[in-house]
């Protein structure tokens, strides 16, 4: 362990190497995180020392530890814990499974969960974690290990009031429940039934909430919804494109289906198809709930990565992984707008080439802040034993996600920077002010 009108975009991220040109490990996803935070801070004149303070996450956890196999054999995973800040209330933020995990990929990601806590109001900081493994590559019951095992490994340095993980890539509600139960195992049998806010994304019936699911599809669904109205846009009629269908990209596409929007292709790490007819985002659904991925789905034609980004389309959700679209993809993207479900899709040399040729960026920090928000509807639950309706917690989700569009567009006009460096901008205000009104512990 250790330590209306198109708002004006004339403000852009610096450019960078672009991403299809460097190899994964190069790709300095913190360093980017990073800029975007510059920049926010020459806009609103951050204190110094508050840029100082969030230039560097406040704990760097990494646990190695044993888990034994199917086969008798007892292999060690490396797991990490990356704590940003905590300024506004207890880390907060996934933990993934996934063989490229790294330290700097998880540090960026802990930090915009500082963003997003920030931005949409919520009493949280930032945390991210994750596992070094491929989580298809192992048995059910390993994974039940090798989970508990990392829980374990964790210890105190998670907990209801202090971190709260959650779901993200190869992991799912499962996956908290058995968080959940080995926490609840690790403390006294009187705090038991007081501690299942440790995490969030649970099943219903053990403590989760209706509608966390969908939530951070729902979330961009709002999004997209309120950018549409102000350039009396239709989206009924309208085309999409989605790389990842998993639990955000295949919620988005379900969500949007039913608005009349017609997804034409997908993509993940199996392969990407097409169908000019538009695919049946249920049916999709489902078969990646089965099988892991649109791999051997038989309702589209495979198409190449290029062709995919170079699709004619209205709406283009890029809901995988970070450093997908650089410099060459934008310029292929024929889309309106970009709805980003992943964090970090779009490279900062890719966004630069976007906003030039006027696509519109709906950004990550933005976008996909309802899984976090709804996360927090959860906890609040769980701390008071209350248990909410859907619609409840719809219309908790829908208010919070369009009132905030509205900020960070107006503040876009305001200061005639890109939404991007504006939702970061909001979302470093607000944390400012927490730091000067309370000053620096000695």
């Amino acid at each position: 362990m250790s330590s209306k009108a198109p708002p004006s975009q004339t403000t852009v991220p610096t450019p960078a190497p672009s991403a299809r040109s460097l190899p994964a490990a190069e790709y300095d996803f913190f360093k980017v995180v990073q800029g975007y935070l510059d920049q926010a801070a020459k806009v609103i004149n951050l204190a110094p020392h508050v840029a100082t303070i969030l230039s560097q996450p406040k704990n760097e956890i990494i646990v190695n530890f044993p888990v034994k196999m199917d086969n008798g054999e007892v292999r060690l995973f490396k797991g990490y814990r990356v704590q940003h800040n905590n300024l506004l209330g207890p880390f907060k933020g996934g933990i993934r499974y996934a063989a490229m995990v790294t330290l700097d990929e998880v540090k960026a990601l802990a930090t915009m969960m500082t963003w997003k806590g920030s931005l949409m109001g919520l009493p949280y900081g930032g945390g991210k974690g994750g596992i070094k493994f491929d989580p298809r590559s192992v048995s059910p019951g390993e994974l039940q290990r090798i989970t508990r095992r990392f829980t374990h490994a964790l210890g105190e340095n998670i907990g209801p009031e202090y971190d709260i993980p959650a779901p993200d890539m190869g992991t799912n509600s499962q996956t908290m429940a058995w968080m959940m139960d080995t926490y609840s195992n690790m403390v006294g049998s009187n705090q038991k039934q007081s501690v299942k806010g440790v995490v969030t994304g649970k099943p219903v019936a053990s403590g989760g909430t209706l509608g966390r699911t969908k939530a951070t599809g729902q979330g961009m669904v709002h999004c997209l919804t309120e950018w549409a109205k102000d350039r009396g846009f239709s989206l009924e009629g309208s085309t999409m494109i989605v790389q990842g269908f998993g639990n955000v990209g295949s919620h988005f596409g379900v969500l949007l289906s039913k608005l009349g929007v017609s997804t034409i292709a997908v993509g993940d790490h199996s392969g990407y198809l097409y169908n000019p007819e538009g695919f049946n985002a249920h049916k999709l659904q489902d078969y990646v709930a089965q099988h892991g991925s649109i791999g051997g789905y038989p309702g589209g034609k495979s198409i190449s990565r290029e062709e995919f980004w170079a699709m004619k389309c209205d709406i283009c959700a890029p809901s995988a992984l970070e450093n997908q679209i650089g410099a060459s993809e934008a310029q292929a993207i024929q889309a309106k707008v970009i709805v980003e479900g992943a964090n970090g899709p779009t490279t900062p040399e890719g966004e630069r080439v976007l906003l030039e040729r006027g696509v519109d960026i709906l950004p990550d920090v933005l976008a996909n802040s309802g899984g976090v928000t709804v996360s927090y509807y959860e906890w609040v639950q769980n701390k008071r034993s209350e248990s909410w309706s859907l619609e409840e917690v719809d219309e908790r989700l829908e208010k919070a996600m369009k009132r905030v569009y509205r900020d960070v567009d107006n503040f876009s006009r305001q200061h005639k920077v890109d939404r991007r460096i504006a939702s970061y901008a909001l979302a470093l205000q607000r944390i400012e002010s927490v730091y000067k009104e309370r000053e620096i512990f000695p």
